[in-house]
């Protein structure tokens, strides 16, 4: 609840420090008074539309600092830690500074904060009911979620979301597989080509290199062969020296024996040679055979070379990049297979979470329709007393299961008709100023165990009617300050006289400025003040004595 409201330099407020309690609190004072100014004040605070206007006369600057006692499961903390805001103390501390020059700077618990995160703050803390309520009851939006609430359908709400998430999501992988599947098919037939060109070409690790150096040998043993024959033919031929060496051999080496000394060096060296020339010409034997190749092959090498390097500027990588190309057309060809079965599961998926969501929500629909029943037939039982008793209020719905949402397949709205035969409508077209607020005031007792920030203002809401209607206001605010804290700004001493406190609002004049006061009456002090209410300037004793009975009976 709101513990207390601290004001500086906002329209005729200077200084003004408030606290509250749980209960109901009546906030009254003559017209002009300030108590719209008290609002203003408390509506910066939580987040509203800042004005350089609301700056006091002569001041540079005005603050409003709310602060608010809440439970440690209150949504408001959840809402704190998503905004990184330290909220693990008991006190909840909003503070709104409205600069002269129109700008505003916002702050939870002294850690500044964007006023939009202020304002869902302020959502979650107090509704304002009145000429400031621009989003509480009157909000369309906000009618669905009510709705749920006071039929008890949060947990089948909650199942409706979660479905409609798992169907959403389902439909994105379907869409995402589609999209994957679209663009394979797209090149089916180049990656078949692809694919089969590079099998029937089958390249190999390392094959270029090996080709390469395996032309470059046949190409080096062309040049040489015609050269190395020639010279094995000199020595192997019929001009070879060898027959002659050797026959020259052997005469020395006849003669070798009647000249040992002479001719021991010439066979020694005739021999050296002959054995010289022999090895040379094996040698050249066997550069022969290893120089000899089948032309043919060097062809096929050559080819193999020039297809290899045709693949590869073709698919512009680089030759020993080859198999893995092939390894990627294959790999794109099995996802195309793949991808194809991808698309039938996931369709299917897709079809199962769709039926999954229609059918929690055609349920969801169906309890709603229920809970709206119960909902009319008990807001109007609140109606009479009000003097709304001609009129009627319709919880309307409509359900499309060609637009779903998260939400289900309902759209919900507060209707009302004011008068018989005159046409329903929309809650905030069709009620007048007085109206529509009695009908929030029934609506919010109705409503009252189904869910609701912990801090509600009423403002003005007995305008325009007489003292029964009044006394029938006051007692519904009671009723509703047992469970959650309520705040009213009132005119009615039938109202005031219902409340757990009571703060009269004046205005005094000091040094030629005029100041707006707030003063919390005692007992004595109310009863005067209730007095002044029902007999205006002028208090009587039979004012006073009236205002006693109401207060008595209050009670």
């Amino acid at each position: 609840m709101l513990t207390a409201l601290s004001i500086r330099d906002i329209i005729l407020i200077d200084r003004l420090d408030l606290t509250f309690e749980s209960g109901l609190s009546a906030l009254t004072g003559e017209t002009g008074a300030g108590k719209s100014i008290l609002l203003d004040a408390l509506a910066l605070a939580l987040g509203g539309r800042g004005d350089a206007g609301l700056v006091r006369k002569g001041a540079s600057q005005g603050q409003v600092i709310a602060v608010f006692d809440i439970a440690s499961d209150h949504p408001a903390r959840a809402l704190l830690r998503e905004a990184d805001v330290d909220s693990d103390g008991e006190a909840i501390i909003l503070r709104r500074v409205q600069a002269g020059d129109g700008r505003t700077r916002g702050f939870v618990n002294d850690a500044p904060v964007s006023v939009n995160i202020l304002r869902a703050l302020g959502a979650l803390l107090v509704e304002i009911h009145g000429q400031h309520d621009d989003r509480a009851l009157v909000d369309p939006a906000s009618h669905r979620a009510l709705l749920d609430a006071f039929g008890g359908l949060q947990a089948h709400a909650r199942l409706v979301r979660k479905l409609w998430s798992a169907w959403q999501n389902a439909i994105e992988a379907l869409n995402e597989a589609q999209r994957r599947l679209a663009a394979i098919r797209s090149e089916a037939d180049y990656l078949r080509h692809a694919h089969e060109e590079l099998s029937l070409l089958n390249p190999e690790e390392d094959e270029e290199s090996r080709l390469a150096a395996r032309r470059q040998t046949m190409m080096a043993a062309q040049k040489i062969s015609a050269d190395v024959r020639e010279a094995f033919d000199t020595l192997d031929g019929a001009s070879s020296p060898l027959p002659l060496i050797l026959a020259l051999l052997r005469r020395m080496e006849r003669r070798q024996e009647t000249m040992p000394v002479i001719l021991g060096p010439v066979t020694s060296a005739l021999g050296s040679a002959l054995d010289q020339l022999e090895e040379a010409r094996s040698a050249l034997d066997q550069a022969i055979r290893a120089s000899e190749f089948d032309p043919k092959d060097l062809e096929r090498t050559e080819e193999r070379l020039f297809a290899l390097r045709a693949a590869a500027r073709k698919y512009n990588v680089p030759i020993s990049a080859l198999p893995a190309q092939a390894a990627r057309f294959a790999e794109q060809l099995r996802h195309l297979d793949e991808g194809e079965r991808d698309v039938t599961r996931l369709s299917a998926a897709a079809q199962a979470a769709s039926e999954d969501y229609r059918q929690a929500a055609a349920t969801l629909s169906k309890a709603r329709n229920a809970a709206a029943a119960r909902l009319d037939k008990a807001v109007k039982s609140e109606l009479a007393p009000l003097k709304l008793g001609e009129a009627r209020f319709l919880t309307r719905l409509e359900s499309h299961t060609d637009n779903p949402s998260a939400d289900g397949i309902d759209q919900v709205a507060f209707w009302v008709q004011t008068n018989p035969g005159t046409h329903a409508g929309p809650l905030m077209k069709v009620a007048s100023g007085g109206e529509l607020s009695r009908f929030m005031l029934a609506l919010k007792v109705v409503l009252a165990d189904s869910g609701s920030a912990p801090t509600l203002v009423f403002d003005e809401i007995d305008s325009g009617v007489g003292g029964a209607v009044s006394a029938a206001i006051g007692e519904r605010l009671a009723r509703l300050a047992g469970g959650v804290q309520v705040l009213t700004v009132t005119h009615a001493p039938q109202v005031a006289a219902c409340a757990d406190r009571h703060y009269l609002i004046s205005k005094a004049a000091t040094k030629g400025q005029t100041a707006t006061r707030v003063a919390q009456l005692d007992d004595q002090a109310r009863r005067e003040e209730i007095a002044r209410m029902l007999s205006g300037s002028s208090v009587t004793d039979e004012a006073r004595a009236h205002a006693e009975k109401l207060m008595a009976g209050a009670r």
